[in-house]
């Protein structure tokens, strides 16, 4: 059987939306980027928080085509909560008087601010405050 460029975007999208209702997260709350590194794909999975409209990196995958980090993602999301830790972060954007807080689910804090920071310079914002939440 012959997988057509159709039956791809097909297949795209409702893991896509997959995901997203895995996530509880609304339209637009949730990009998926995707870009060629060399022979493989990679997909950037950004949340874009509804109050603040800052986005966030949730996690990345990379594979040998977007089906297959597509679902390498979708089995992330479904077991992340099960292999990562909790983090609040409390940070602020230069300009901003209003503090933020923001939860991440990363192997460690360092990896919980690579995922606040993605995407923009470091100078822009200050963070004030890194916790490891109890796991429940």
């Amino acid at each position: 059987m012959d997988v057509t460029p159709s039956d791809v975007h097909v297949e795209s999208a409702r893991i896509q939306r997959q995901i997203e209702d895995y996530l509880g997260l609304g339209p637009g709350n949730l990009l998926f980027e995707f870009r060629q590194l060399d022979a493989q794909t990679r997909l950037d999975l950004i949340t874009v928080n509804p109050r603040h409209q800052q986005s966030f990196l949730f996690r990345y995958e990379t594979g040998y085509d977007r089906l297959d980090v597509l679902r390498k993602m979708l089995a992330y999301v479904q077991r992340f909560r099960d292999e990562e830790s909790s983090y609040t972060i409390q940070w602020r954007a230069r300009g901003d008087k209003e503090l933020q807080t923001s939860y991440f689910r990363a192997h460690n804090a360092y990896e919980a601010l690579d995922k606040l920071y993605y995407g923009r310079d470091l100078n822009t914002i200050t963070v004030f405050s890194v916790v490891l939440n109890p796991s429940s």
